[in-house]
């Protein structure tokens, strides 16, 4: 039997329609895709050789049918240059979707710029639209894992047939290979993008670390700037007032800065620019010890008990005050005694010389306190008739204590009797009384006369209690001196120094009786005086003056120390340095210049042992012991 064979002619005819299926398919690609080359799978089944007739049959049918298949392919190559585009746009540059897909005319609303890393996992890779999770395009995958939506894959497939394959891996795969996923939402975790985001975090964290950190060091900078910037504006301040200071001294006739002791004649020496290491003094007074306090405006010493009782100003409690007993001893121990509100501002303080278990406070709540120091309570409280300024104990008689009131008057108190008062004198004048001291009896009083001296701004006044006086009197040395501000006594040695200031509204008739002219100053303080008193029976003897830098404002506080077989020295705050000077009586020259504070100094204490003198020094934030050897 002969074989069946084609023609050259009906050859040609079969190529012809084959090249005209592949032109009519290529027709269907845009310029944009020159670059794609379509695949042609050849089919691998055995060829026949056929006859004319059925060659012809048979080509006309595979021609036909080859164009059916051609059209397929051009529908899945479609979808597959559509993909290509995309995914070539993607890489190499920007997507823009527009709204409503008009590409002709307006502006888009608002354009989102991905690239293929940011909608890889949120779109079919087929269709390019973002699937479901319900519907024609739900979210479905195949074995290989990769996603797509229903719809799409299974178009992919069906066209496909039995060489249905993954778009995206080739692997084979058919319709029963799909699996819908039923999921909200699939957000995929770039671990680069999580480190990268650690890292930067961190930075971050790092980077407001060192922020606090240049911020904290700027605050304490500025701190420090301020602080250099208040002491240059002390040391300017100081330096114009000392300057002040050396013209006034100089402008002054050479007998001004002298003082006489009454009729005898005796020369005194200035203070102010004296030797501080005097030869002859044999006594120097060296710190014991400093002590931290916060807000102490006053104090006072037991000696005996090594105990000291502090007067504190406490912010936290509205400005009101609080006692603090502090031990000597180390650790210095120390405890709040809190007051009652009324109480108020506490103004004079004192420990009693003769049982250094009671303290007496005066305040302006119109209160005169007794405080037990063994169970730290006001034990006695009296009520007064007006703010009282000071206070003392009786030094003849521990049942006694006096108040000076603001109104000027002046009151007796038997502790044996709680209710009143047992003697209330008017004052010389309406002014404060700012200072009370108990005197020690003489023989030349009657027996039970009590002599106390106070200081207001007119000067000292002496009153007798139990006598035929019924008023005070001013003593004649201590008037026409300016403002009198300090009176500090001695009752081992009767000497009294008080101290003044410029009285600013004197006229040039009063200025012209004084020993010299005081003058205002620019610093901390102003050009005042110190004038020495020793009590001689019912008189006074002035032994010297002296002119010296007081507070301008504050009502300072100072004290006499008896050193026995040697000259007393007189203790006084300088408001230049800050700092404690001892100057020896009666010639004010200055002896010994102890350990400067960094705040004025609020108050200055003197108390004595047997062998041993123990000078306190208390400015506000610190409070300073100072002893001495006693021959």
């Amino acid at each position: 039997m002969a074989e069946p064979y084609i023609t050259d002619e009906q050859d040609y005819e079969a190529m012809q329609l084959l090249e005209i299926g592949l032109e009519l398919s290529e027709s269907e690609y845009s310029e944009e895709d020159e670059d794609f080359i379509p695949v042609v799978e050849l089919d691998s089944s055995p060829r026949f050789l056929l006859n004319s007739d059925q060659a012809t049959t048979t080509t006309a049918a595979a021609a036909a049918e080859n164009l059916n298949f051609q059209e397929e392919e051009v529908d899945v190559e479609e979808e597959r240059n559509k993909r290509r585009r995309v995914e070539k746009l993607g890489s190499g540059g920007d997507i823009c979707y527009r709204n409503g897909g008009d590409d002709a005319g307006g502006e888009s609303s608002q354009n989102s710029q991905w690239n293929r890393s940011e909608f890889d996992g949120l779109f079919c890779p087929i269709c390019m639209e973002a699937w479901t999770n319900e519907g024609d395009h739900h979210i479905c995958c195949l074995p290989c894992g990769h996603l797509f939506g229903l719809s799409c894959i299974e178009k992919w497939l069906r066209q496909r047939g039995r060489l249905a394959k993954c778009p995206q891996c080739n692997r084979k795969g058919t319709l029963r290979d799909i699996r819908k996923l039923f999921v909200p939402r699939i957000a995929v975790v770039d671990e680069e993008s999580q480190k990268r985001i650690r890292f930067l975090e961190e930075k971050c964290a790092s980077l407001v670390k060192k922020d606090v950190d240049l911020c904290k060091k700027e605050s304490e900078w500025k701190r420090r700037e301020a602080a250099l910037q208040l002491e240059v504006q002390k040391c300017k301040e100081r330096t114009i007032y000392l300057e002040h200071l050396l013209g006034d001294l100089q402008s002054r006739p050479s007998g001004v800065a002298t003082a006489y002791r009454g009729s005898q004649g005796h020369e005194f020496g200035n203070s102010i620019y004296s030797d501080f290491n005097r030869q002859g003094s044999s006594s120097c007074f060296m710190l014991q010890r400093e002590l931290r306090v916060d807000g102490a405006r006053l104090f006072d010493v037991d000696a005996s008990g090594k105990i000291l009782l502090l007067v504190r100003r406490v912010p936290m409690m509205g400005g009101s005050h609080v006692l603090t007993k502090m031990s000597l001893i180390p650790p210095h121990e120390s405890e709040d005694i809190f007051l009652p509100p009324a109480t108020k501002i506490i103004k004079d303080l004192h420990i009693s010389p003769t049982n250094g278990s009671l303290a007496l406070f005066a305040s302006l709540g119109k209160k005169l306190s007794v405080l037990s120091m063994e169970s730290n309570n006001v034990i006695l409280s009296y009520d007064l008739p007006a703010a009282a300024w000071s206070c003392s104990w009786d030094l003849n008689c521990s049942h006694y204590v006096y108040a000076g009131l603001q109104n000027g008057s002046l009151l007796v108190f038997d502790m044996r009797i709680t209710g009143s008062p047992v003697e209330s004198r008017l004052g010389h004048t309406t002014d404060p009384i700012h200072t009370v001291q108990s005197l020690q009896h003489i023989s030349t009083l009657p027996s039970g006369v009590k002599t106390v001296v106070s200081a207001s701004s007119v000067g000292m006044c002496q009153w007798n209690f139990g006598g035929e006086e019924e008023r005070p009197f001013l003593i004649p040395e201590t008037t026409n001196q300016g403002v009198c501000v300090s009176l500090a006594y001695c009752a081992s040695s009767d000497d009294i120094v008080v101290s003044y200031r410029p009285r600013v509204e004197m006229s040039n008739e009063v200025v012209s009786q004084t020993l010299f002219k005081p003058s205002l100053a620019t610093g901390q303080g102003v050009l005042g005086s110190h004038l020495h008193l020793k009590r001689a029976g019912s008189n006074y003897e002035k032994l010297g003056i002296a002119c010296s830098t007081v507070s301008g404002i504050r009502l300072p506080k100072s004290s006499i120390i008896d050193r026995q077989n040697q000259k007393p020295l007189f203790a006084t705050g300088d408001e230049v340095s800050c700092g404690l000077i001892l100057q020896e009586l009666p010639s004010f020259t200055a002896t010994q210049r102890l350990k400067s504070h960094q705040h004025f100094i609020y108050d200055v204490k003197y108390t004595s042992t047997h062998s041993q003198g123990l000078l306190g020094c208390l400015s506000e934030d610190t409070v300073q012991l100072f002893s001495t050897k006693l021959s």
